[in-house]
């Protein structure tokens, strides 16, 4: 199913692997961000690129390196990963669909996650780690295809050089230093974007990805 109308949190396939759409910037024609699922590398696609995926029970995958069965019959315990299907946050909650968080604490109805959201039980499947008996593969839109987990050959280049939209909180990995060091975006006066830590760069300097790569609402600190 191809997508027209993409949001944030969807999941998707772009050249026959897994991703999730974490931000849309309609301004460019490369506008879906995404990241893949098995080891979180972000890219960039446009919307006739990518197809519609609705998860669904005992689907597994692999999640920064990890596999994991959704069980919609599972309540979470502490330590949990869970899945947010049906998301219905409240005024002070910050979840979103598909988001992947970690259950801190145990409530009568729900659950608190390390985010401090609190999820109701049927807002969310559990994710199982590894690969439960009768559980289908989703890494791959077509597993018969030439292509594997393990090729990439056939995988599409990173994010392009197409220039972020920085937004305050949005948070840029410098790549480019000894070590890497991750900058928040605070302030943005003009072109200039100031990040935490007293760094002060263009918003065109952003946009060199040898320097500087925008990083993705990783669900798990």
């Amino acid at each position: 199913m191809k997508l027209y109308n993409v949001r944030r949190g969807q999941l998707v396939y772009y050249a026959n692997r897994l991703y999730k759409v974490y931000a849309v910037n309609p301004f460019f024609k490369r506008s879906i961000h995404l990241y893949r699922l098995a080891d979180l590398k972000q890219y960039v696609a446009t919307a006739k690129e990518i197809d519609l995926y609705h998860p669904k029970h005992f689907d597994h995958f692999i999640y920064n390196h990890e596999q994991f069965t959704l069980d919609k019959d599972r309540k979470a315990e502490i330590g949990d990963y869970i899945f947010v299907i049906d998301p219905r946050p409240d005024s002070l909650d910050h979840h979103h669909l598909h988001a992947i968080e970690r259950v801190a604490f145990l409530e009568s109805n729900g659950v608190i996650t390390n985010r401090s959201n609190g999820i109701k039980h049927r807002e969310y499947w559990v994710m199982v780690p590894g690969v439960e008996k009768g559980a289908t593969g989703i890494d791959l839109q077509q597993p018969d295809a030439s292509s594997s987990l393990e090729d990439e050959s056939t995988e599409p280049e990173p994010t392009s050089l197409e220039i972020p939209i920085p937004k305050i909180g949005t948070v840029f990995l410098k790549h480019s230093s000894d070590p890497a060091i991750q900058g928040m975006v605070i302030a943005i006066k003009g072109e200039t974007v100031y990040l935490g830590g007293n760094i002060q760069v263009t918003a065109g300097e952003l946009a060199d990805s040898t320097i500087w790569s925008l990083m993705p609402p990783i669900e798990e600190p």
